[in-house]
C-alpha cells in the first residue's frame, strides 16, 4: 500500500515553476513580433518554455513534433531554440518495477508467519489453560461465605497448612491431598474454592474439567502434565478443579473403545495425584454435583482424602445468605429474614439469591422505594410456582373446575395430621399450571415417615376426587398429580421396603444409563417381581384413592366452602381455608352464603 501510494504521488510531488500559460498561437505571433529571445522545446511532452526581451517567462504546449512552417518562423526570428530531452530520476524509473516485486514479497512474508503461528499453537496445544491467583489479588474471602461452618472449616485446614506447614509437621500430621466438594448445583461449592483462593496466600491454579478436552487424543493428559508442572514450580499450591465429573467419570463402562481422549487424561490425573512421583505441597481442590459417575480409582484415599459435602441449606444458613444478599438493597420496615428463611426450604444459595433479586425488581416495577414482605412474597411465589399469567382467558366452567380441584387439595392438606401446613391457595394461572396448592414445612426434613408420605398420596389425588365429586367426570388437570403419586408409590415399594407384600427389599432408582454401564443389566429382578411391584403399586393408589375420596365425602360443605371462597377471591390463604373448615363443622351455619368472608385473609 506503501508503494502504491508512492506511485500516484510522486508526479504531485515533483517541484514545478509557476508561470503563466499562453496559448500556441499567441506564442508564435509574439516570435514574428520579435518578443522572445529563448524557446526550450520538451522534446517528449512538447511542453515549451518562453522568455522574453523583458525577462517574462511564459509557458505553452505545442505539438511534439513542430511543423516546418513552425520551424521556419522560429529560424526566421533568430532567437536561441533548444531543444531537450530530459531524463527520469531514480524513483520513476524503479518505482514502478518495485511495486509488483515488494508486493510479491510481502505475500511470501505473511505467508511465513501465518505458518509459524500454526506451527506454534499446534505445539502449545498440551499447555494447561489453566488461569493463577496470588495473594494479590484476594477476590472472595471465608467471611463472604454465608453459613457452612463446617465446611469452611475443613477446607480451612488445608489453607493453614500450606501457609503454616511446620504447624503440621510437628505433630506428623500430613495435609490431604484432594478435597471433594460435593453438593446440589447452586449451594456454593465455586464460591468456597474462591475464598480459599482468597484465604490461602499461595499461588491459586483454577480449571475446569472441559478445558482437558479436545478433539485430539492426548492433549487432556497433556495439559494435566503441564497443569502439575507449573504447581510444582510455585512450590506450594491450590488446583482447583470445577466440575470434575467431565473427566473423571467411570472408566470401562463406555459403548466405544476404552482408549478415548477422556480415560486418557483420567488416567494421567490419577498418576500426578498420587503416582510413582509424589507431589508435596500441591492440594487439589475440584468440586462436582455427579459423585455418583465419578471413577473409584479417583476417589480412594491418597488422591482425594477427603468429600466436604455442601448441602443444601439449613434454615441458619438460609438467614445467613438471605442476609448477605440483602446488604445494600432498601428494605422495608415488615421484612423479616427469618420468617422468610422459614418459608424457603430446599432453596440453595442461588435460589435464595435469585429470590432477593426478584423481589427487588418487583418493588422497582411497582414504583417502591424499598423491598417489602409483599413483593419478597410475589417473589417466592414466583420461584415456586412460576410467572403468573393473569392474561390468560378461562371459561367459567373451567375457572369453577379449577377451584373445586385446588379446594380437593387444600382440603385434604387441612384435614390430614402428618400433612405439611398449608400456606396458600390460588386458582391464577401461574407458569405452566392453572392452579396451585402451596404447603410450607414447619422443619427442616431430613428422613420422611410413612404416614407422612400416605398422607401425601392423599393430598395429590384431592384434586381429582374433588372434580369427580362435584361434577360426576374427571378431567385432564390431575395429570402432574399421579405422576406424582405415581412416583412415591413406585418408590414405597422398590426402594423404601414400605409394601408388605414385597418386604424388605430395595432395587435402586431407575435412573438413565449412563454411558452403556449396566447396559443388558439394568433390572435385577424377576418378571414376576416386577408384575408383583405392579400389582402392589395399584393397590396403594387405589386404596389412598379411597381414603381421599371418603375424606371430602365427609367434609363436602367444607369443600363447597373453599371452592365457592376460591371463585370468589381467586387467592386465599391456609389459615382461611381452616377457618372455613372450622365453620363448615358448625351445623348452624354449614353451607350459608354468611360464611363467606367479605375480603380474603391476609397471606403470611
Amino acid at each position: 500500500m506503501g508503494l502504491l501510494a508512492a506511485t500516484l504521488l510522486y508526479p504531485l510531488l515533483q517541484p514545478s515553476e509557476d508561470l503563466e500559460a499562453l496559448p500556441y498561437d499567441q506564442f508564435l505571433a509574439r516570435v514574428a513580433d520579435g518578443e522572445v529571445t529563448e524557446v526550450t522545446v520538451d522534446n517528449q511532452t512538447g511542453r515549451i518554455e518562453i522568455r522574453t526581451s523583458e525577462g517574462v517567462a511564459f509557458t505553452t504546449t505545442g505539438p511534439l513534433e513542430l511543423s516546418a512552417v513552425d520551424r521556419q518562423v522560429l529560424a526566421d526570428s533568430g532567437i536561441s531554440v533548444i531543444f531537450e530531452t530530459p531524463q527520469p530520476g531514480f524513483a520513476a524509473t524503479w518505482l514502478p518495477l518495485l511495486l509488483p516485486v515488494g508486493l510479491i514479497i510481502l505475500f511470501f512474508v505473511w505467508m511465513n508467519r501465518r505458518a509459524q503461528g500454526q506451527m506454534n499453537g499446534m505445539m502449545s496445544i498440551g499447555r494447561s489453560r489453566a488461569k493463577t491467583y496470588s495473594s494479590e489479588k484476594p477476590g472472595t474471602m471465608f467471611d463472604d461465605v454465608a453459613g457452612y461452618d463446617g465446611v469452611k472449616q475443613e477446607i480451612r485446614e488445608v489453607v493453614d497448612f500450606l501457609q503454616k506447614p511446620e504447624k503440621f509437621a510437628e505433630v506428623g500430621a500430613r495435609v490431604p491431598k484432594g478435597i471433594l466438594l460435593v453438593g446440589p448445583p447452586g449451594t456454593g461449592k465455586t464460591l468456597l474454592a474462591r475464598a480459599v483462593a482468597g484465604e490461602a496466600g499461595v499461588p491459586f491454579l483454577s480449571v475446569t474439567g472441559s478445558d482437558f478436552m479436545e478433539m485430539f487424543v492426548g492433549v487432556g493428559a497433556s495439559r494435566v502434565r503441564d497443569l502439575f508442572e507449573t504447581a510444582r514450580k510455585m512450590g506450594r499450591a491450590i488446583i482447583f478443579i470445577d466440575e470434575l465429573d467431565s473427566v473423571g467419570r467411570k472408566r470401562g463402562a463406555g459403548l466405544g473403545g476404552g482408549h478415548d481422549e477422556r480415560e486418557q487424561t483420567l488416567n494421567q490425573m490419577l498418576s500426578e495425584m498420587d503416582g510413582f512421583e509424589a507431589s508435596e505441597g500441591i492440594v487439589v481442590l475440584a468440586a462436582t454435583n455427579r459423585p455418583d459417575i465419578l471413577d473409584p480409582a479417583l476417589l480412594r484415599p491418597g488422591r482425594f482424602d477427603r468429600q466436604v459435602v455442601v448441602p443444601l441449606p439449613e434454615l441458619s444458613d438460609r438467614r445467613a445468605i438471605l442476609a448477605v444478599h440483602a446488604k445494600g438493597k432498601s428494605l422495608a420496615d415488615d421484612v423479616d429474614l427469618d420468617v422468610l428463611a422459614r418459608g424457603t426450604p430446599g432453596m440453595s444459595g442461588a435460589d435464595l439469591a435469585n429470590l432477593i433479586n426478584e423481589a427487588a425488581l418487583i418493588a422497582v416495577r411497582e414504583n417502591f422505594d424499598a423491598i417489602s414482605a409483599g413483593h419478597l412474597e410475589a417473589a417466592r411465589d414466583r420461584t415456586i410456582m412460576g410467572q403468573k399469567r393473569e392474561s390468560m382467558a378461562l371459561t367459567e366452567s373451567e375457572k369453577e373446575a379449577i377451584a373445586f380441584h385446588e379446594a380437593g387439595h387444600a382440603l385434604c392438606a387441612a384435614l390430614l395430621p402428618t400433612a405439611d401446613p398449608l400456606h396458600k391457595v390460588t386458582i391464577i394461572p401461574s407458569g405452566m399450571a392453572l392452579g396451585m396448592t402451596m404447603q410450607l414445612p414447619e422443619e427442616e426434613r431430613h428422613i420422611y415417615r410413612q404416614d407422612y408420605i400416605e398422607d401425601s398420596l392423599v393430598v395429590r389425588m384431592g384434586g381429582r376426587i374433588a372434580e369427580e365429586l362435584e361434577f360426576g367426570v374427571i378431567s385432564t388437570g390431575a395429570q402432574n398429580d399421579l405422576e406424582g403419586a405415581t412416583e412415591l408409590a413406585r418408590k414405597m415399594v422398590r426402594e423404601w421396603g414400605m409394601s408388605e407384600r414385597i418386604g424388605p427389599m430395595a432395587w435402586g432408582s431407575q435412573n438413565q444409563v449412563f454411558l452403556g454401564d449396566d447396559l443388558m443389566n439394568s433390572r435385577d429382578y424377576s418378571d414376576a417381581t416386577a408384575r408383583e411391584i405392579d400389582e402392589e403399586m395399584h393397590r396403594i393408589l387405589v386404596f389412598h384413592e379411597s381414603r381421599c375420596r371418603d375424606l371430602l365425602t365427609e367434609n363436602r360443605s367444607a369443600l363447597n366452602l373453599v371452592a365457592r371462597a376460591l371463585l370468589e377471591h381467586e387467592t386465599i390463604s391456609g389459615q382461611e381455608v381452616e377457618r372455613l373448615v372450622a365453620l363448615a363443622a358448625q351445623p348452624a351455619s354449614a353451607g350459608s352464603e354468611e360464611s363467606l368472608p367479605a375480603e380474603p385473609s391476609p397471606v403470611d
